[in-house]
């Protein structure tokens, strides 16, 4: 499956947001994250068979993230991802969440490391994750 960039719709729900009903700005980094789980259990992969057959997991490496505008409760927005680089240990994204018009709250651009599971050290993933995410760009 190719997916040049990946869209994961997301509601404000009101415990995504402060007092003020805005979005507290670490719920950001939340929905970038689970737009790249479902990106990568659209390419075929889960991350629960990823640790339980092959030991490994994605933990996030760093995140630069930048918020520009608020969303607010009952919103309706979309998380992406955009592959930028897979190596063999690590992967790069690009990621945006958007409002329903495209106007553009918050960027990320994330890197996760492939680590084994139980010892929490970089670890390369199995070639078939590897290709897997690199023909899905």
């Amino acid at each position: 499956m190719s997916i040049a960039e990946f869209r994961w719709p997301i509601r404000v729900y009101y415990e995504d947001t402060d007092a003020a009903g805005i979005v507290y700005h670490a719920n950001y980094i939340k929905f970038m994250e689970r737009a790249r789980t479902e990106w990568l259990r659209a390419l075929g992969f889960d991350q629960s068979a990823i640790a339980r057959e092959h030991g490994i997991a994605f933990v996030v490496r760093s995140a630069n993230v930048e918020f520009l505008r608020p969303a607010r409760f009952n919103d309706e927005l979309f998380a992406t991802c955009a592959l930028q680089r897979c190596g063999w240990a690590s992967v790069e994204f690009r990621q945006t969440v958007i409002d329903q018009h495209n106007t553009l709250l918050s960027t990320g651009d994330i890197r996760v490391g492939s680590v084994n599971f139980k010892r929490m050290q970089p670890q390369r993933m199995p070639e078939a994750i590897y290709m897997g995410i690199n023909n899905g760009k």
